[in-house]
């Protein structure tokens, strides 16, 4: 076995490999940039060493700077990651000639596998079925429109060596293709360096699933089930499970079966997954196979037992797998929530920034439940703008779906993060979605429930209820507080009102309270509920017990009551004496500031692009700018008609968040 192993990566899947790397007693060795200096992967592993600037092109994929670190180390073995040099069979080649064992598959396999289109032809060969498309290069935004109307819209525009939504579109007529063509080839060209394209058939109302396959150089192969991956936004995956809510078991084998002999066809050895969508009837079309460690693997790894990066790490140093197939049985659900520096609000552009608060729910494993959290980022560290923007992955088990959806509400409601935009939010509403809980979910989730963009959850009044009762509650203990530090008497408790007016989302409830050592009753329309908490003024995090069942809430001050968080909702909480209620229900409400007439930088990022030139009319839809931020461009389109008054801003220009780009008139 290997006794040192360099992790040619960053982030949460360094400090996963690490974990398991320590747990088998092996050193390992980090290699990091200047962005991630002080990052937390670098301070796991035994060593460390520095390779470049922050942009992964001057850093992470320079070929010959993570061979020198593997040189100054002496480290046995190159463990990739994802992303990055993960699938890219040049390094591959450059550590079988240095001698370094690569933890994945043959260089063969990542050659005729990792690239989009030669794999497709394989498969076709093979006689796997495959999504109609044109697998040949293209040249150009005019023969991509020529080829998209012979395939027939719409179609999906795909970088050959992408991943993970970048260098992907999808267009629904011509003006679309010559756009996307174009900014699929930019992504490409920047994220992994090979801009090629191809185009095919993009399938309506699919779902995506994944097979997981595991395979040693001693003619072994096994399938560990499918992940169901279908809750994506801009094509990248955000939610996932194991096994799929779909998934009958003749179609389940018939997946691994065909996955494993793909495998097998190619001499593949290590981890790797075959993609598939899935139409409403349960015929599966292989899409691609990706040669590497998938993000999402932690759902497999709960539901059958197996560590994948130490069965990957025994692979490479030429073990046998040490079960076969019949031994690889389905044990309970689990779920993955993928926490990105993604604001919601803001149609989900990136967001950099210090986490001034990460706390995420302890991490536990018991015969009915488990939470699990792969995480590479700490409480004061920073979110660069360099990197993926991907936090941390949430995981929860349980024995059935059902269970396994409550674990991750309540470990989502306990997750803390501050400092910068999150979708913590918008998972919350996903897994209270009825769509979602019932399983009945396509790729097109997202852009059917929330066409306009998640603007937060209206919580159901049953809900509300629970909220009023825990703020009444709580404002009796932060009154209690208040009278304490005043001095304004000694027996406080005994002045501090029991008779309140709680208003949030519209609505205001008038509740009364009975306290006593344990708790309070709080009478509310007519019912009375039990609650139970040791919170205290000043906690973020408030976990409550109403008519015994927990309620989990982020809390924050504010003035006349609390801003509380939950399940997707962002709610101003007054708790007021009903005189104060009767008089604020005559104050105005103060409106926002009216920025109708700027286009407004979303998030921070580069100019890429400037699309228009004062005096100029535009129509609704109309590409405005290309702003790049975290990898990915993001086209800002004119939301109605109107005429450019001035540029504020010119390509190359580095922008904060609301910084104008264009005025109109």
């Amino acid at each position: 076995m290997f006794k040192k192993i360099l992790i040619a990566n960053r982030g949460e899947i360094a400090c996963r490999v690490i974990k398991t790397a320590r747990k088998m007693g092996i050193k390992t060795v980090a290699i990091y940039s200047d962005a991630d200096r002080n990052a937390l992967h670098v301070k796991m592993a035994d060593e460390a060493v520095h390779i470049g600037p922050p942009p992964a092109n001057q850093s992470y994929i320079v070929i010959d700077k993570v061979m020198a670190a593997i040189k100054q180390t002496g480290a046995e073995a190159v463990h990739p990651g994802y992303g990055f040099l993960s699938e890219n069979p040049k390094f591959a080649q450059a550590l079988a000639a240095a001698g370094v064992a690569f933890i994945g598959p043959p260089v063969g396999a990542i050659e005729k596998m990792g690239d989009k289109i030669t794999s497709k032809k394989i498969a076709q060969e093979a006689g796997v079925s495959t999504v109609p498309g044109y697998m040949g290069l293209i040249s150009d935004g005019d023969e991509a429109v020529k080829i998209s109307g012979q395939i027939g819209y719409p179609v999906m525009i795909k970088a050959s060596a992408g991943g993970g939504g970048k260098g992907m579109r999808i267009a629904w007529k011509e003006d679309e293709v010559r756009e996307g063509f174009q900014s699929s080839k930019n992504e490409a060209a920047s994220s992994f360096g090979d801009d090629r394209i191809f185009i095919e058939k993009f399938v309506t109302q699919p779902r995506h699933i994944e097979i997981q396959v595991l395979a040693d150089s001693h003619g072994n192969a096994v399938y560990l089930h499918e992940r169901e991956c279908s809750i994506q936004r801009r094509n990248q995956k955000v939610i996932e499970e194991a096994p799929s809510p779909f998934l009958d078991e003749a179609t389940r084998k018939a997946m691994g079966e065909q996955a494993c002999a793909l495998a097998k066809a190619v001499g593949y050895t290590s981890a790797g997954t075959v993609e598939f969508i899935v139409d409403g009837d349960r015929n599966f079309y292989f899409l691609e196979m990706n040669t590497r460690l998938q993000v999402e693997h932690p759902v497999t790894e709960l539901i059958s037992g197996v560590d994948l990066v130490e069965q990957m790490i025994r692979v490479a140093a030429g073990e046998k797998l040490p079960f076969a197939q019949k031994d690889l049985k389905i044990n309970g659900w689990a779920m993955e929530s993928r926490l990105y520096a993604e604001d919601p609000y803001r149609g989900f552009l990136p967001s950099i920034g210090r986490l001034t608060r990460y706390r995420p729910p302890a991490e536990e494993a018991t015969p009915t439940r488990a939470v699990r959290n792969d995480t590479g980022v700490f409480e004061g560290g920073e979110i660069s703008m360099y990197y993926d923007p991907m936090i941390a992955k949430l995981c929860t088990w349980a024995p059935d779906r059902a269970r396994a959806i409550d674990e991750m509400r309540l470990a989502l409601d306990g997750f803390e993060v501050e400092g910068i935009g999150h979708n913590l939010p918008f998972l919350a509403a996903v897994m209270d979605h009825p769509k979602f809980v019932s399983g009945n979910i396509t790729t097109a989730f997202i852009a059917e429930e929330y066409p306009e963009g998640f603007a937060g959850t209206t919580l159901p009044d049953a809900t509300l209820i629970r909220i009023a009762a825990a703020a009444a509650a709580m404002n009796r203990v932060a009154e209690i507080r208040r009278a304490r530090i005043s001095g304004r008497m000694d027996n406080h408790e005994r002045h501090v009102g029991e008779d309140w007016a709680v208003s949030l989302q519209g609505q205001t409830f008038s509740t009364h309270i009975n306290a006593d050592k344990a708790g309070a009753d709080v009478t509310i329309n007519g019912a009375t509920l039990r609650v139970i908490s040791d919170w205290t003024p000043g906690q973020p995090l408030a976990r409550l017990s109403v008519d015994g069942t927990p309620l989990v809430l982020k809390v924050g001050k504010i003035s006349g009551g609390f801003r509380i968080r939950h399940r997707g909702a962002d709610l101003k909480v007054h708790v007021r004496t009903p005189r104060q209620a009767e008089l604020a229900a005559l104050m105005p409400e103060k409106l926002p500031p009216d920025t109708s007439k700027f286009l407004l930088c979303p998030m921070p990022g580069l100019v890429v692009k400037i699309s228009v030139e004062a005096g100029e009319t535009v129509q609704e839809g109309q590409a405005l700018a290309t702003v790049e931020a975290m990898k990915m461009e993001n086209i800002l389109r004119a939301e109605r008609k109107g005429v450019v008054k001035a540029v504020k801003a010119s390509p190359g220009d580095s922008l904060a968040v609301d910084q104008v780009i264009l005025e109109f008139e």
